[in-house]
């Protein structure tokens, strides 16, 4: 069954290390995805000062990506030397993962006059016309104070519509929060607070092991992992649920 989700990873705690890790982990599920024949765009990136990304935000579709991928939503801990230590050090930085599948607009119910909609140059790739056309799209919805934005397709249309998935998905998550009765801060129920100490899944690179804390599940070869070779692990975690 053709899915379709929207995969936001936000640099957590670790500055520069925490981007270059979210830079690492949206490789990994970009090329994860292409080996499993899903189609990966990104929408939205906020880089990091030294590369990496403090926010990354793509749309995935293809054949049960959801139900493959929703186990990822939480912390996601590394502990790691970072490029920028020069005293040999071990540090531990963080991520955040959010898988949250995209809603039909039938399925949520926004009012326009709730939206607050800006318009900006794009810049970067992409040619000299998103640097001279207002294409970029932020969008607040003033109830909740929720602001996304898309800024990666070429015209203001198309990034209108991408921005108002990131949206109504985000506003279906809380209504389902609330629905069941459990936290409504906006995504806290998946990403917590991005603290350390809050996490799901551990990248323990002096000891090239992977371990997933809510299931207890361990596997090596963390450079292979990364590389988008996912399936020792998500097998292994689909067999203890």
């Amino acid at each position: 069954m053709i899915q379709k989700i929207i995969l936001e990873i936000r640099a957590g705690a670790g500055g520069d290390e925490a981007a270059i890790f979210a830079g690492d982990l949206a490789r990994m599920y970009q090329r994860y995805a292409a080996a499993r024949g899903w189609s990966f765009g990104v929408l939205d990136t906020s880089p990091g000062t030294i590369g990496g990304y403090k926010t990354f935000i793509a749309r995935i579709a293809g054949d049960e990506c959801f139900n493959a991928l929703k186990q990822e939503s939480g912390v996601h801990r590394v502990q790691r030397i970072p490029k920028t230590e020069k005293a040999g050090r071990v540090h531990t930085s963080t991520a955040t993962i959010a898988i949250l599948p995209v809603v039909e607009p039938k399925e949520v119910n926004i009012n326009q006059g709730d939206l607050e909609v800006t318009f900006s140059r794009a810049g970067g790739p992409g040619g000299q016309n998103v640097n001279k056309i207002e294409s970029a799209v932020r969008i607040l919805h003033k109830p909740t104070g929720i602001v996304v934005s898309c800024r990666e397709e070429r015209n203001q249309h198309a990034n209108r519509e991408r921005a108002m998935e990131i949206l109504r998905a985000k506003i279906y998550e809380i209504q389902q929060e609330q629905q069941f009765g459990k936290l409504t801060a906006e995504r806290k129920a998946q990403v917590g607070t991005a603290d350390r100490s809050e996490k799901i899944r551990t990248y323990n690179f002096p000891d090239d092991r992977i371990t997933d804390h809510r299931f207890n599940v361990k596997v090596h070869n963390i450079e292979k992992v990364l590389e988008g070779d996912l399936n020792a692990l998500l097998k292994k975690i689909n067999k203890q649920q």
